[in-house]
């Protein structure tokens, strides 16, 4: 009985590890059509009786502006193009952190948000998180760089109802992310803590504070070239 639920335990395990890369690498040229949020967010609408407003429009990142793409790297990863997937260094300041206020405090990497967003849940757990740094191991292994930031700029949450950059960008300045100017772009990436609370535009003082914080490190980080450590 025993033996018989360990080899039907490593089954389960090694067929959830198989679709799990199927996905990831499926993921590594396929445009994401739907993500976990999209569909929670879509469920919780239904249930609170409102209409349901979901707008996504996939675009590659040669269509959203390199002001949007330096914009989030600098408000949610300026490491992102050098570490590996995790910030070592912001994750053992957010343990000394969160051990002496007793309150959890994050240091996710575009990557760790990348691998939530696509194949995760929201809500907090360790058992999510112990899938994200595997999802995130997993993306960074299969993906370059620029597929993993495509990717992020096409899912995340920036509005009520609205994900990725070319719906958030019709929706809060009628333009294509394209088109972005380097505040507008900064606009966008204030607003990514929470962006069914925070707006865009018109911008509150706290938006307006954050977003000139935002290109002000834009302007310190230096040229721009989103680096393609490889193929892959």
């Amino acid at each position: 009985m025993i033996k018989k639920f360990f080899r039907f335990l490593f089954k389960t395990l090694l067929w959830l590890v198989v679709i799990s890369v199927f996905f990831v690498l499926a993921y590594k040229w396929l445009p994401v059509p739907v993500t976990p949020l999209m569909v929670i967010r879509n469920i919780e609408q239904k249930q609170a009786g409102g209409a349901v407003v979901w707008k996504h429009q996939w675009v590659p990142i040669e269509s959203i502006s390199e002001n949007l793409q330096l914009a989030v790297i600098c408000s949610e990863d300026q490491k992102f193009l050098n570490h590996n997937g995790f910030d070592m260094e912001a994750i053992e300041k957010a343990f000394k952190k969160n051990k002496k206020r007793e309150r959890i405090k994050g240091a996710s990497t575009i990557s760790q948000q990348t691998a939530k967003n696509v194949f995760l849940w929201p809500k907090r757990s360790w058992v999510r998180k112990g899938l994200e740094v595997y999802f995130t191991f997993l993306i960074e292994l299969c993906w370059s760089k620029e597929r993993i930031l495509e990717v992020y700029l096409n899912s995340i949450e920036m509005g009520d109802g609205v994900y990725g950059a070319e719906a958030a960008s019709w929706y809060w300045f009628n333009k294509s992310a394209g088109k972005l100017t380097r505040y507008e772009a900064a606009a966008l990436a204030a607003i990514l803590p929470n962006p069914r609370k925070y707006r865009a535009s018109p911008a509150t003082s706290y938006i307006r504070s954050r977003k000139e914080w935002i290109v002000h490190q834009m302007e310190n980080y230096g040229p721009f070239s989103l680096e393609k450590k490889s193929d892959k």
